[in-house]
């Protein structure tokens, strides 16, 4: 993902916190340790999340909260026709278990 250079601090601002109904349903939907880190120079996005399957993952999509925080970012970041954030995936290189 990426944020807009001048709207880095508001989107730092927006998210401590997030929405209270929003991180319930996150955890509704199996997921914990999530966290967001931000390249300074590029302001490229990292998202890292563990979650408990991609079904549920993927369903946080479909909430109405999910929509209306999308709604509330789109003038922050690089965002699809839908408001979701244009992200890409990354490909795993190496992995310590």
């Amino acid at each position: 993902m990426k944020v807009y250079s001048d709207r880095v601090e508001e989107y730092t601002k927006r998210h401590n916190p997030i929405w209270p109904e929003l991180q319930e349903v996150l955890k509704d939907h199996g997921v914990h340790n999530y966290s967001i880190f931000l390249d300074i120079e590029t302001h490229f996005l990292f998202g890292y999340a563990e979650i408990e399957s991609e079904e549920k993952w993927e369903a946080i999509a479909h909430t109405e909260i999910c929509k209306k925080w999308w709604a509330h970012m789109d003038s922050l970041m690089e965002t699809n026709t839908d408001n979701s954030p244009v992200s890409v995936a990354l490909e795993g290189v190496f992995y310590l278990p």
